[in-house]
């Protein structure tokens, strides 16, 4: 007996998006039913949400730059049968509208064994099972309306996005489960089946996680066409072979809409008929819809995703409708006179209905409806007021209305951006930003060009006051040192090497002006401290008299910066002008405090003061005069 399956898997990624390739321009969005596709900020491309998806390849088929792609199995195909494993095919009825060239179904059929399949089945005698399981549903109705479980697509459209039909949908798998389990127990053993069709909805039976599927690997017909120039195979490199048996009749409709009613010799009869077929996108969504919301729709629907498989995504992109639905009604034809029906009724009465049974469980993608005032909000954020007519847009966003948009963007499926009214309104503000920009860039500019030209003058004038100081500084016949916060030698003259002694010359040689030089390396300890004293409290320190080996040295420090940049002037009291400056000094003082004196007695000392002045005078004329 064949397996009672239960729906619960996820199936593995089936659709996906190479981000280098995708342009952003929402077409897929705009195809996308269930909203599947999303676009997230700061990202510039969009994703697929696997969960989401339902499979139906709208995206894919529409893509202009081919960023989406599809999961295949031909390379797994090729090595099953190179590997001379039991390989078996399921060929579903739409390959006579892929092969239009070819007028002899025998040859594709001769064409696929020379692939190295053992066995080629037909699709149709699936069909014509599932078909008899629909119309005695239809017929022996008890109150309870049914949707047909034909199409993968619809079938996952419900169970994610209608949960609560899902108990109407008729509990058989899809034709090409059933005929998969077909070869299976007509053919027992390891084996592999690959199922040919133009479908990609298909993959999430073959894909289901819980691996109970029957078929293991799928081609759509572009793949078996791959294959074929693979292999060198062409119609005129083979004989003629029929399908394995069992062999179908009127399933082979089955890619038609209505095809499996047909099938199960139920007609689409306005006035007697319990059913209604519809096919393509918007009349399936439409159909499910009013099925769920109200009770006038009295019927059992049958409903293809596509319009019809002749039109899925699996078939090349060349075909035109009409033209198919010719070429399948004269499969169809050919194929119905293949078996007598006392052969084909044995077959199918075989194979009982009950062991093609499967429940199927709601799998609910259902977002969560915002609230009103935040998707209020989105409105007016992309310019949308209380008086526009946001039950319609312009839909260049992809979404049918602005207020569908708005509700994606809540639900964190889309971007502001996307919006057309707002991608204008932002690119005019960012215009009128840059021009500011500009604006204030090209003031600026010049600001720095005379900010620059100020900057040369000032260096030019640094440049010639230094040359200037350091000049003036060699002459000054006193030794001068500057020095930073560590005592390290900034700038010094040749007098305070001079007074230094031999091993500063020698440093001097190497390192002119001893810059950078460690000035607690090159004087006594006394000297030293009164640098940290001068520097610490920034304070003075004036004509102090130190011994430095045999001589004795005047030392004053003063800072120039506060902790950070000291001046020194060194004198050598031994030297004759500087004896001489020094008693010229003494004697000044002298004059100073006595005229000091003078001033607080003057009416005492009279005539006495102003000799005494003349004398001291005289002393100072003398030690100045060259004699």
């Amino acid at each position: 007996m064949m397996s009672v399956s239960t729906d619960t898997g996820k199936p593995s990624k089936i659709i996906w998006v190479e981000p280098e390739d995708c342009i952003l321009c929402y077409a897929c969005v705009r195809e996308c039913p269930v909203r599947a596709i999303e676009v997230r900020p700061n990202v510039d491309h969009v994703s697929i949400l696997n969960d989401r998806c339902i499979a139906c390849g709208s995206c894919y088929t529409i893509c202009p730059t081919r960023a989406i792609r599809i999961s295949s199995d031909l390379e797994q195909v090729r090595l099953d049968l190179e590997s001379g494993k039991t390989c078996y095919a399921i060929i579903d009825p739409s390959i006579s509208a892929e092969f239009p060239d070819i007028t002899d179904y025998r040859n594709f059929v001769g064409m696929i064994r020379a692939l190295g399949f053992k066995g080629v089945f037909d699709m149709s005698f699936a069909v014509d099972l599932s078909a008899q399981a629909h119309a005695d549903i239809f017929t022996d109705f008890r109150g309870k309306y049914r949707i047909s479980a034909k199409c993968p697509s619809v079938i996952s459209f419900i169970r994610k996005y209608y949960p609560e039909l899902t108990d109407n949908l008729v509990p058989m798998p899809i034709p090409a489960i059933i005929m998969a389990e077909i070869i299976r127990k007509k053919n027992p053993g390891d084996s592999m089946v690959t199922l040919i069709n133009p479908c990609l909805a298909s993959r999430l039976d073959i894909r289901r996680a819980d691996a109970t599927s029957p078929v293991d690997t799928q081609l759509t017909f572009p793949e078996l066409r791959e294959l074929f120039t693979l292999k060198k195979i062409s119609e005129n490199s083979v004989e003629f072979s029929e399908f394995d048996p069992p062999n179908g009749r009127t399933g082979s409709l089955f890619p038609m809409s209505a095809g499996l009613m047909q099938a199960a010799g139920q007609f689409e009869n306005l006035l007697d008929s319990n059913f209604l077929s519809e096919e393509g996108r918007q009349n399936m969504l439409e159909a499910v819809d009013e099925f769920a919301k109200t009770y006038d729709i009295r019927k059992h629907l049958d409903l293809f995703y596509c319009e019809g498989c002749i039109m899925g995504p699996g078939m090349s992109a060349t075909g035109h409708k009409f033209r198919r639905m010719t070429l399948v009604t004269e499969y169809a034809r050919k194929r119905t006179g293949i078996t007598g029906k006392d052969e084909w009724t044995r077959e199918i009465n075989s194979f009982p209905l009950a062991d093609f049974t499967r429940t199927y469980t709601p799998d609910s993608q259902i977002l969560p409806e915002p609230d009103e005032s935040e998707i209020n909000d989105i409105l007016s954020l992309i310019g949308k007021t209380g008086n526009d007519d946001i039950d319609r847009g312009c839909q260049a966003c992809g979404y049918r209305s602005c207020r569908d948009f708005a509700v994606s963007v809540a639900q964190g499926l889309a971007k502001a951006e996307m919006c057309h009214l707002y991608g204008t309104k932002n690119r005019q503000e960012y215009i009128r930003s840059l021009k500011t920009s500009n604006d204030q860039l090209a003031k600026a500019q010049k600001a720095l060009q005379e900010s620059e030209k100020l900057a040369r003058e000032e260096k030019e004038m640094t440049r010639e006051y230094s040359e200037t100081l350091s000049a003036l500084l060699q002459k000054i016949p006193s030794g001068v040192v500057i020095v930073n916060e560590n005592l390290r030698i900034i700038q010094s003259n040749s007098t305070f090497i001079e007074i230094l002694g031999e091993e500063a010359k020698t440093i001097d040689e190497v390192i002119p002006g001893l810059k950078g030089a460690d000035l607690k390396t090159l004087l006594p300890p006394q000297m030293i401290n009164l640098f940290s004293h001068a520097l610490q409290h920034n304070q003075e320190v004036l004509h102090k008299d130190i011994q430095m080996e045999n001589r004795m040295l005047n030392l004053s420090v003063f800072p120039i910066k506060k902790g950070n940049t000291l001046g020194a002037i060194l004198r050598d009291l031994s030297l004759p002008e500087v004896q001489k400056e020094e008693v010229i000094k003494k004697v000044t003082e002298v004059i100073d405090k006595n005229l000091e004196m003078v001033q607080k007695i003057g009416f005492l000392l009279g005539e006495g003061a102003s000799d005494t002045e003349k004398m001291l005078n005289s002393i100072i004329k003398y030690y100045r005069s060259e004699d």
